[in-house]
């Protein structure tokens, strides 16, 4: 059996789904970060101070968002959790079958790596906003997220045509073979192509003698690693589909004789191949549904938060261009620890901050993008990348510092267009620059972009004024401070209708002035109803 196949036991194990117990977890490269889940994080009440405990005068503060929501709201989800917790428990038993451990990705423990770099450079394949040697330099930096993974040599070797069976021509492939060979102790070879097919990995595993991995397993490997919420867990378990299939037919190519047995394990009058390729579409089925209850689950999230008026703020970019680092400066939550490696984010996080004015938003941190992923393994996080559509403005965040930074940018809309956003949440995106500090005397020369270094601090008070701005238009909200008599009903319709920030009571005269964030429909409402009112745009 050729390195990086399945034998056919393997293969029924697996595909039965059976978690084997003591499995052992992905080994990642320290330090670690513990990620809230979807449904955990988007959980979040508002906080119940600003940060600068102002109290608003003479007067009480009522502030944050959701403010005047009554007891109700408060504990709106407190026999919610309760059903979710008994339907958690009889979910559980049938996701243990299907996040059971996979035979797919590259052995736990050491290896020692030769990354090898197709470089096309003529002809309609060669890329334009990039070169073989930040490829490659990527391609490492990928190789460095895997713990024990030792990467023996670097090699960028010419090629006309990088579809061809080989990859490379006769002679090229031959001096490569040879170079791999003579390596000391080399285990695997990353061949920094997009994907391959199992017969060519067969082919070249047998010329090179090592586990041969793509871009798509070396990616597939890292998410695996890094996933810690069962959505997570799922969505790479449905990307691995396409792999099991692509090695089911290398594996039993030679296997076309009928075989008898239960149905459940080998198919009553179905040969092997008909058989496991049916278990494998029993299988996507139970996780697409797995799937579709999670999104249902946070789609009744998403709807409580937007009872409570939380603005959700969707922070994308390209992988390691320091979204976390960013989320972190804008709240001032400790207990977010980014991380310098790729992919370090894959579950979606969220984290409470306040605005200028001090609204209280929800910064959602996602999954980082990367250049030549395939188009299923980008179908199968749809599940997470739909969030972002529910959002009130995007923050796409880049490393200026790259140098395929414009690459970079080219990759975060490509995927961004391609998740069918309603335009005005593409049109109103915030562009960051981030990194600023490391280049001196920064300036955008894109329109509208924004330079900031989230390390430093530098340019975070502009940021923030800049997605106020945005919010309230995209809310349809806007900031006033009424003045309202206290003997009548106005303060508590305010507290009832709108987020009530601060109360400063004017006791001489028996009035008060009622800072809020309203919504133009209720407004319109409390002008009706008390026409009278004074009010002031602060």
């Amino acid at each position: 059996m050729g390195p990086g196949r399945l034998s056919r036991a393997a293969l029924l194990l697996l595909l039965r789904c059976r978690r084997a117990p003591g499995a052992a977890r992905c080994p990642l490269k320290p330090p670690y970060s513990r990620s809230l889940g979807a449904a955990a994080a988007l959980r979040l009440c508002a906080p119940q101070r600003p940060p600068d405990g102002r109290a608003g005068g003479r007067g009480r503060w009522k502030g944050g968002a959701g403010a005047g929501r009554g007891d109700d709201d408060d504990n709106y989800n407190d026999g919610d959790e309760e059903e979710e917790d008994e339907d958690d428990e009889e979910d559980d038993a049938e996701l243990e079958e299907l996040l059971g451990p996979s035979p797919l990705g590259p052995q736990l423990g050491a290896h020692r790596v030769a990354v090898v770099q197709p470089a096309v450079r003529w002809g309609p394949k060669k890329p334009l906003l990039t070169t073989a040697e930040l490829q490659i330099a990527e391609a490492v930096a990928l190789v460095d997220t895997l713990q024990n993974w030792t990467i023996l040599d670097k090699i960028i070797i010419p090629t006309k045509n990088p579809d061809k069976k080989f990859i490379f021509g006769k002679g090229n492939f031959e001096a490569l073979t040879e170079k791999i060979k003579k390596l000391p102790h080399v285990t695997a070879v990353f061949l920094n192509v997009e994907r391959i097919s199992s017969v060519t990995k067969k082919e070249l595993e047998d010329a090179w003698g090592v586990k041969v991995f793509d871009r798509y397993t070396v990616v597939l490997h890292i998410f695996r690693c890094n996933a810690r919420t069962k959505e997570a867990k799922l969505q790479i378990a449905l990307a691995e589909i396409p792999l099991l299939r692509s090695n089911l037919k290398t594996e039993v190519s030679h296997l076309d004789q009928q075989r008898g047995g239960s149905r459940y394990i080998m198919g009553s009058g179905e040969t092997f191949m008909e058989t496991q390729n049916r278990l494998l579409r029993e299988k996507e089925l139970k996780i697409r549904n797995a799937l579709e209850k999670l999104r249902r689950k946070r789609s009744l999230l998403r709807t409580q938060r937007r009872k409570r008026e939380f603005p959700i703020i969707s922070v994308m970019g390209y992988t390691n261009c320091g979204k976390t680092t960013l989320i972190k400066a804008l709240t001032g939550e400790a207990g977010i620890q980014p991380r310098n490696q790729l992919f370090a984010t894959l579950d979606i996080t969220a984290h409470a901050g306040y605005l200028p004015s001090r609204m209280a938003v929800i910064y959602v941190d996602t999954i980082g993008f990367l250049s030549d992923l395939p188009h299923n393994l980008v179908e199968s996080f749809s599940a997470t990348l739909e969030e972002v559509a529910y959002s009130d403005l995007i923050v796409h965040v880049r490393d200026i510092t790259h140098p395929e930074t414009i690459l970079q940018k080219a990759s975060v809309l490509s995927v961004l267009k391609n998740l069918n956003l309603p335009s005005h949440l593409l049109e109103s995106m915030v562009e960051v620059h981030n990194k600023v500090d490391l280049i001196e005397s920064y300036e955008p020369t894109e329109e509208n972009a924004l330079a900031i270094s989230a390390l430093h601090g530098h340019g975070l008070e502009e940021l923030k004024e800049e997605i106020e701005k945005k919010i309230l238009k995209a809310t349809g909200k806007k900031i006033l401070t009424i003045t309202v008599n206290l003997q009548g009903p106005q303060l508590s319709w305010l507290y009832k209708e709108s987020t009530v920030q601060e109360v400063d009571v004017m006791p001489d005269d028996g009035t008060a002035r009622v800072k809020v964030i309203i919504s133009n429909s209720a407004f319109g409402r409390y002008r009706n109803l008390f026409p009278n009112s004074r009010f002031f745009v602060p």
